[in-house]
């Protein structure tokens, strides 16, 4: 679900997360395994609700990108190892939607509360991209922030192209752009951990706004990874797209996916150092597709992985069931215009 133009996802998930909220709330019942609140008129009589297509792992003591926790002053997540401080009187409101099929993640949305005393309000808005199962995959998180600038829209205009920058000693690539039409301004500053880019996108009408959002950044916490992510810095395990290659295989049973074999099922894995996988991490798949994915995976055999001499976990990620295909542009105004009026 991750485009080729970043504006465009920025402004629906804005959009989606900050107006229809109760979705949010919908899916964050369903996955707790809590009753939906009833909906007036909105499921037909005599319709059964089958759930669909979910995250989910072969332990829960392992940490996932998605469950992060928003408290009162500081956003945390064991699996990036990352600390990032919430700003006075500012909250999440409402979860993201589960991680998407080409690895798209929403891990916080911070806006200001009612209590709030500032003189111009704006959004905040973690976002996390596999590098292994996007759409068209970048390198690493500049090349990602190239990409987004070179498909901007004409009714955008680049106030900063992208460049790297140092914050707090860790290294992000830094994007400005706005909206003349609306008045916006978005500064986008991505980082790469674990093979994921880490992206924080700014939104307000007050750039001055914007710089001191950028500079709270300074009191984060992330690991020195940077584009080296793969590299088993910081006690992570050593992250190597396309591992899971028969060169590397001793032994493998392939799942058998019996019913829904066409939907993407992007798995990550956690190889140890005695070639065994250790964790299994589906972002996307049925619950009988996760099954079998898991019952088969925990039969792989890898040769173990040798960094400088020693053995060392390895993580990588698998794509099982069908591929997304390349996604196609977002249309303009005009062409969506066009295109409802026909």
């Amino acid at each position: 679900m991750f485009p080729s133009a970043f504006p465009q996802l920025a402004l629906w998930l804005f959009a989606v997360l900050s107006i229809s909220g109760a979705g949010g709330a919908l899916a964050q019942d369903a996955k707790d395994g809590r009753d939906l609140p009833a909906v007036p008129g909105a499921i037909p009589p005599d319709v059964i609700i089958v759930k669909g297509a979910e995250a989910s792992a072969s332990d829960r003591k392992t940490p996932l990108p998605e469950t992060g926790t928003t408290g009162k002053e500081w956003y945390e997540n064991q699996y990036f190892r990352l600390s990032y401080p919430i700003p006075a009187d500012w909250s999440e409101k409402f979860k993201g939607p589960p991680p998407s099929d080409s690895g798209s993640y929403v891990l916080t949305q911070l806006r200001p509360t009612a209590a709030f005393k500032g003189p111009n309000k704006a959004t905040i808005l973690v976002t996390a991209q596999d590098l292994f199962f996007s759409i068209a995959p970048p390198r690493n998180a500049l090349e990602l922030i190239q990409k987004a600038s070179e498909h901007l829209p004409a009714y955008y205009k680049v106030e900063h192209p992208p460049a790297a920058v140092r914050i707090g000693n860790h290294s992000f690539a830094r994007f400005d752009y706005m909206s003349p039409a609306a008045e916006l301004h978005w500064s986008v500053l991505a980082t790469e951990i674990r093979c994921h880019a880490v992206q924080f996108v700014f939104t307000s009408r007050d750039t001055r706004v914007l710089e001191g959002l950028v500079q709270n950044m300074e009191k984060m916490k992330v690991p020195e990874t940077g584009p080296a992510s793969h590299s088993g810095e910081d006690d992570f395990p050593t992250c190597i797209r396309d591992y899971a290659r028969g060169e590397n295989l001793t032994y493998k049973v392939d799942p058998v996916l019996t019913d829904r074999k066409f939907n993407p099922i992007p798995v990550r894995i956690i190889i140890g150092k005695n070639g065994r996988v250790k964790h299994i991490h589906l972002l996307s798949a049925f619950p009988e597709q996760a099954s079998t994915i898991i019952d088969a995976l925990l039969q792989w055999r890898f040769k173990p992985y040798l960094q400088n001499g020693e053995p060392a976990e390895v993580e990588t990620g698998i794509m099982f069931g069908s591929s997304p295909t390349t996604q196609k542009p977002y249309p303009t105004p005009s062409e969506a215009l066009k295109a409802a009026a026909q």
